[in-house]
């Protein structure tokens, strides 16, 4: 145990002859020499998650947050098309508007004695003529006659010819008249055979919006029960001279169909 003495207490102690042993006082230097042993880590406080607060922007050292650039899109989408209102006349749904012209003999000086009983009681020829009054003229209608001859129909005095005419726009007559005009003609003629030349015959014959291909493979029959056949117009077969055949193929079957039903025993004819 040491004893922590000034110099007046040690003098006192000197005088009573108690003798203090101390041990030598360390010299300044060799007190700052000696090592001090290093404090223990400092354990820091928890800390709230109410007292952390953001660093100001743009400060040093911490990074700034960018804003994700928005994607690309692939291409902008269009909205799809608005249906058309009800009652809106639309060109591919309704086609042109029609007119069906009264028919016309196309050989008036033949000889009812001399007419081939296969042609039946008569034909109406219904198509496009650039001159309805005189379909057998213009180099559509010399073709026309020449497949009619062919056909020996210029020997029928109740070959009749009925001319398609395509409105002009804003006319209030449309198809049904056409169809009307037609149950007309058929009325009063009474044919064997109505011979449709082109599309735009079969639609107002017919009232039919098929392709002509698929209207010429079809056996038509009218209302009344009078039969149709479907073929290529004279100025188309001017345009395409290859079509020929096939439009030959198409009026030897309506010949057929009328030799058949005029041949004796058959239903057409009662005996």
């Amino acid at each position: 145990m040491s004893l922590d003495l000034d110099a007046r207490q040690r003098a006192m102690l000197a005088e009573m002859g108690i003798t203090v042993w101390a041990p030598s006082p360390v010299p300044p230097a060799a007190a700052q020499a000696a090592p001090v042993p290093p404090a223990p880590p400092a354990v820091p406080a928890p800390v709230r998650a109410s007292t952390i607060q953001a660093p100001p922007p743009g400060a040093a050292g911490v990074p700034q947050a960018t804003t994700p650039a928005a994607p690309r899109s692939a291409a902008p989408v269009q909205p799809p098309p608005a249906a058309p209102a009800a009652g809106v006349r639309t060109p591919e749904t309704n086609g042109p508007v029609l007119r069906l012209h009264a028919p016309q003999p196309l050989y008036p000086q033949a000889d009812p004695a001399a007419t081939p009983t296969e042609l039946g009681s008569g034909w109406l020829v219904v198509g496009e003529s650039l001159s309805p009054d005189a379909p057998l003229s213009g180099d559509a209608g010399k073709l026309l006659d020449n497949m009619l001859r062919a056909m020996r129909l210029h020997r029928h005095p109740r070959t009749h010819f009925s001319a398609v005419e395509r409105a002009a726009p804003g006319t209030t007559e449309g198809p049904e008249d056409a169809a009307g005009s037609l149950q007309t003609a058929i009325a009063t003629l009474r044919p064997a055979m109505v011979l449709v030349l082109g599309l735009p015959a079969a639609r107002a014959v017919l009232g039919s919006r098929e392709p002509l291909g698929r209207l010429r493979a079809t056996a038509h029959q009218l209302p009344d029960g009078t039969p149709a056949v479907v073929t290529y117009d004279p100025a188309y077969l001017l345009r395409a001279p290859e079509a020929k055949a096939a439009a030959w193929a198409d009026l030897c079957r309506a010949l057929a169909h009328v030799r058949a039903a005029s041949a004796p025993g058959s239903p057409a004819t009662g005996h």
